[in-house]
């Protein structure tokens, strides 16, 4: 006999979402006493509490709290299958969904879905950016399908692919002290007022990668959310920031700014592509893959000119 259904997993989520059993029936557009009485149903099935009450709130038990990790992994797998379904029972591929892990990897994308969606008109393409820098959660949450990112985690079930190959450079107005150098040290920087986006110091590259191990640290550090409108605030002259060299350059032509290497050698960086395993072999999603592949070896070919 079945004890446990979908239904007892949405009720065990929403209560510890909304707080409460009433509010809980409402959402799930149940009566509190069908709510009830199915609950204390599967507890006695099970053999073990769920919630202890606490004057007039429930905490979960032991045997609660992991039917609840259940129902985070498991409720959204089953609302993708059923959506999923009905695409296919309508004759349609579905949507690609994609969550952005890198601000600047946004016009990057730009570039590979335009001719993506032409070659695939029964597929639609919805860019996740509120998963910035938290997209590995939201992949294993079945949030989204595609993870853009320079830094991937490779974890157990999750498949990353390099597709496009950059360089992290330094940014500066082109009447900089240093926009003439063939390349910056580290302690170069340390009177400069170092705008970047809003991420912690230790998982931006600038910082992790350069600046950090050779112990030195910018006269101040801005945060801006936006590209825009921190190449405007580099090209005004009010600091120097660290982006991919191609996304400098396709600004240069609108902005005063031009692209410094960070160090003799550079930093080589590359955009990955992050997926479940088991959907990998997708048609859909694999073709993303190979039009991202496609664009890395169009730019390979335009920087060696």
């Amino acid at each position: 006999m079945q004890m446990l259904e979908r239904i007892h997993l949405s009720i065990i989520r929403e209560v510890e979402k909304r707080g409460s059993l009433t509010a809980a029936a409402d959402t799930l557009c149940l009566t509190q006493s069908a709510l009830s009485h199915s609950m204390k149903k599967l507890e006695q099935q099970l053999g073990t509490d769920i919630w202890l009450r606490e004057g007039r709130s429930l905490r979960l038990t032991q045997a609660g709290r992991y039917l609840l990790g259940v129902a985070e992994r498991v409720l959204p797998q089953l609302k993708l299958a059923e959506e999923r379904l009905q695409q296919f029972a309508a004759g349609e591929r579905g949507t690609l969904r994609i969550g952005m892990e890198c601000h600047p990897c946004y016009q990057w994308l730009l570039r590979v879905v335009a001719p993506y969606l032409a070659a695939w008109p029964d597929v639609d393409v919805d860019v996740k950016q509120k998963f910035q820098f938290g997209g590995i959660g939201a992949l294993f949450a079945y949030e989204i399908d595609l993870l853009v990112t320079p830094d991937p985690l490779f974890k157990p079930g999750l498949h990353f692919e390099p597709v496009f190959d950059y360089e992290q450079v330094l940014v500066v107005n082109r009447s900089h002290r240093l926009a003439g150098a063939d390349f910056v040290e580290p302690e170069q920087l340390s009177a400069e007022v170092l705008i970047t986006y809003p991420v912690a110091s230790e998982r931006l590259d600038i910082f992790k990668l350069f600046l950090i191990p050779a112990g030195v640290a910018p006269r101040r550090h801005k945060t801006i959310e936006t590209t825009d409108i921190l190449l405007q605030m580099v090209a005004s002259g009010r600091g120097v920031s660290a982006l991919p060299r191609w996304l400098v350059e396709e600004y240069a032509g609108q902005l005063d700014i031009v692209p410094v290497r960070l160090g003799a050698q550079g930093i080589a960086k590359q955009i990955f592509l992050g997926a479940r395993q088991s959907e990998t072999d997708i048609d859909y999603l694999r073709a993303f893959i190979a039009q991202a592949r496609q664009l890395n070896s169009v730019h390979a070919a335009e920087s060696g000119r």
